[in-house]
């Protein structure tokens, strides 16, 4: 699998593979046995870039989450798995207690609890140091200086590599890389967010927000990109959850706008020209595109990841690109 590097200092920058790998329903949703399937298919195939998260899957078995992470050390430690696989995870969303969810009673971001919930993030991954920390999401009631701090602690310190941000509208992650960079410490370079071909609508609110949807790509964000090269985008959702290939997965009111059914003609037309199917193109256009990306697959089976993983071999021609990014 080809790889690319995250990441701009010599001390911490990884080498990963440019297709990451979701384990946020291992070990709930998805058994055990499954998932140690899908995990031992996507390192044969040359995947080295997993991603979870510390609440991971709390709304699928009523805890404050943790299991996805803790499946990951067991299979770590099953199958002798060490520095060769990078290991994302985040922090700032998990529940405060078990029964509630991450928007009403999130955990936050502020310096005690990135400390503790970083630490008990080693432990259930079975890890001295954590390759890639993500803040989850936004905690405006937490000064923003705080939490730059902590984290640039914890890369100080050893125990986390590289540091990222998830669903953060792009004037915060701005501030807070200039923070972290005015008190010399490491800062955001690795940003996680929902994209994909079809366009979100800009307008609808989000999980936490009534301003917009702070958790998807829109224009500011791919300019920001385009501005800070030494950034790497990671995307999550990139398949919508089986919304391209599964009637029975509406695509929701994010996609109710007259952009859509022309971007769906084009994917068509593609997928037919290539032989591969929708989602197989989707991940082509991330993957090849002026601005690279690195999709983040979710599979809860090993014949699901086989799909992902021929992408990597379907090659748009730059007229079939350009009649995907021109269809509105």
């Amino acid at each position: 699998m080809r790889k690319r590097t995250i990441g701009t200092d010599p001390r911490t920058r990884r080498e990963v593979s440019v297709l990451s790998l979701g384990a946020m329903l291992f070990g709930t949703l998805t058994d055990e046995a499954t998932s140690f399937a899908v995990l031992d298919r996507y390192v044969e195939a040359g995947g080295t870039f997993i991603d979870t998260s510390n609440n991971y899957a709390y709304w699928q078995d009523g805890s404050q989450g943790g299991a996805s992470e803790e499946l990951l050390g067991r299979w770590r430690a099953s199958r002798g798995i060490t520095d060769e696989v990078v290991i994302a995870t985040k922090l700032g969303a998990r529940p405060k207690a078990p029964g509630t969810g991450f928007v009403e009673n999130a955990e936050g971001l502020s310096a005690e609890v990135v400390r503790a919930s970083a630490e008990a993030s080693r432990k259930r991954l079975g890890v001295d140091r954590l390759d890639l920390l993500y803040a989850h999401i936004e905690d405006p009631e937490v000064p923003l200086a705080e939490t730059v701090h902590a984290f640039g602690a914890l890369v100080q310190e050893g125990t986390v590599g590289l540091l990222g941000v998830s669903n953060h509208w792009s004037w915060r992650v701005e501030r807070a890389r200039n923070l972290a960079e005015r008190a010399g410490l490491p800062g955001y370079e690795v940003l996680q967010y929902g994209h994909t071909y079809l366009r979100r609508r800009a307008d609808e609110p989000g999980f936490r927000s009534a301003d917009g949807d702070q958790a998807a790509v829109h224009g500011d964000l791919i300019s920001y990109l385009r501005e800070n090269p030494g950034l790497t985008m990671v995307a999550y959702s990139p398949l919508l959850g089986g919304g391209y290939v599964r009637a029975d997965k509406p695509l929701g009111p994010s996609f109710d706008h007259a952009g859509t059914a022309p971007r769906l003609a084009a994917l068509d037309a593609v997928a037919r020209e290539t032989g591969a199917t929708r989602n197989q193109v989707v991940l082509a256009w991330l993957l090849g595109g002026e601005l690279p990306v690195v999709p983040l697959v979710g599979a809860s089976s090993v014949a699901q990841l086989d799909e992902s993983l021929a992408a990597l071999d379907l090659e748009l021609t730059a007229e079939q690109r350009a009649r995907l990014d021109s269809a509105r």
